[in-house]
């Protein structure tokens, strides 16, 4: 019996994924903030597919509060998801200590903390895998959201020693690198429309990446490319291209 767990399962990505997998056969444990959020999604899914679905909440930013939710998991799950994110304006972020300081817990620390703890199980059962959603951001610091592509960079690298401890293990460690998607949290945004991924689609890559057992991913795959090449711009040239917010 295959189980899921999705933490930040109210984000529009995790909310594909969840169908996907649900539809896939696989039993679901959703992690919130508030289970008022999801119950709908959760009984939807149970009702269309027929699978298990639990609803937990969490705060990601409590280290209690991720060791007790894990340790109620029975049985414990084949694959763990994380879609905490917190994107903050740039403006206001660099003028606040509050906003930057959450941007790096929300994106880093809480979600580090919490795989700290799914790590120490999978690699104890030698198996499972743990999918990790980073961003492009982290590739490279830019002066329209630094803040905010710094805690993601942070949470790369964190992923990729991760994967290094984990592998000789048989533990499989998937980084998601999404570009620009259609969420809420990007609602309101002036993004290049042709770059811009829906939900689904990102959700199908995932799904595909942790089948074929994928190191990292780049959401839609041209991104691979985009970044590529911005990091290959001299940092002289790169700073003079800057963009201020």
């Amino acid at each position: 019996m295959r189980y899921m767990l999705i933490v930040g399962a109210t984000s529009d990505m995790a909310r594909a994924l969840a169908e996907l997998y649900a539809a896939d056969g696989w039993n679901l444990y959703l992690a919130v903030r508030h289970a008022e959020d999801i119950d709908p999604l959760a009984r939807d899914l149970k009702l269309r597919f027929g699978i298990d679905t639990k609803v937990f909440e969490l705060d990601i930013l409590s280290y209690q509060d991720s060791e007790n939710l894990y340790r109620k998991l029975d049985p414990k799950p084949s694959a763990v998801a994380v879609f905490v994110g917190y994107m903050p304006d740039q403006a206001r972020a660099q003028k606040s200590i509050k906003e930057t300081v959450r941007t790096i817990r929300v994106n880093l620390e809480g979600p580090a903390c919490f795989l700290n703890v799914v790590a120490e199980d999978m690699e104890h059962r030698g198996e499972g895998c743990i999918i990790g959603v980073s961003s492009v951001a982290g590739d490279r610091g830019r002066a329209s959201n630094y803040i905010y592509g710094s805690a993601k960079a942070g949470f790369t690298a964190y992923l990729s020693g991760l994967r290094a401890r984990l592998y000789p293990k048989g533990v499989h460690v998937l980084t998601v690198k999404p570009g620009f998607v259609r969420t809420r949290m990007t609602e309101g945004l002036d993004l290049p429309g042709f770059l811009v991924a829906s939900p689904e689609r990102v959700a199908k890559d995932i799904y595909r990446a942790h089948k074929k057992r994928k190191d990292v991913l780049y959401t839609p795959w041209f991104w691979r490319l985009i970044m590529l090449v911005i990091r290959s711009i001299p940092e002289g040239i790169f700073k003079r291209l800057a963009k201020n917010p």
